[in-house]
């Protein structure tokens, strides 16, 4: 696996460098918001770690040039900050993932394995689904609604793929932490309501009927 990793802290990103070269991980690794564009044009990655905070161009800009230009790879975002509303705004932008600095190298690298396994599984999917008036494209990760279309992250997709299986019935949360997260220490319910809602606003984004309902307690499921 084929990773680029993008952080300006040399030490940081040198001791990360060695940590997933020990793991068998081929990495690239870039230190401003411009190399790491030029890396992604350049040459094709299965994973990108990416910091928020990056000289020349910052991370969200390079995630939402990246996302523009086409480019699905999985990407996990390194930021100082955990509330709600800025993983919304990376989320916004087409982040795959998060981690909080500081954070356990064992946690990086169960995420990172996460991501490359869904990665994988979407490739051989690659198939189309219908729900009431959309299409789900599973392979390019696009959800369209008549002539409107919106794109999914990877763990977006992941979610989105247990409430359609759940065809109406309620999926709990348990079963979407347990599919969509390696680890309990971060498949917080927390999680799970940023996700879903953000799925939310992007069915809202296209004029979808298909709504995402919740039950307190006991999970979420599709509406048509």
């Amino acid at each position: 696996m084929k990773i680029l990793l993008v952080e300006d802290n040399i030490q940081l990103n040198r001791a990360l460098t060695t940590l997933l070269k020990r793991n068998s991980y081929i990495v690239d690794s870039a230190y401003d918001g411009e190399e790491a564009l030029m890396f992604l044009k350049e040459y094709q990655y299965d994973v990108v770690i990416l910091d928020i905070m990056l000289p020349k161009i910052n991370g969200l800009e390079v995630l939402s040039k990246a996302r523009k230009d086409g480019i699905q790879t999985p990407i996990i975002m390194l930021t100082a900050k955990s509330t709600i509303e800025d993983k919304i705004t990376g989320l916004d932008y087409g982040a795959d993932d998060y981690l909080s600095k500081p954070f356990n190298s064992e946690e990086l690298l169960a995420r990172i394995r996460a991501l490359g396994r869904r990665k994988v599984q979407q490739y051989e999917g690659n198939k189309e689904v219908t729900y009431g008036d959309l299409l789900i494209d599973e392979a390019s990760f696009l959800v369209k609604c008549n002539d409107k279309s919106v794109s999914l992250s990877n763990k977006e997709m992941q979610i989105f793929l247990l409430l359609l299986k759940g065809n109406g019935n309620i999926v709990s949360q348990e079963t979407i932490s347990k599919s969509a997260w390696d680890s309990e220490a971060y498949s917080t319910s927390e999680n799970v309501w940023v996700f879903i809602s953000y799925l939310r606003k992007k069915l809202e984004s296209i004029s979808s009927k298909v709504k995402i309902k919740s039950i307190r307690y006991q999970g979420y499921y599709l509406e048509k």
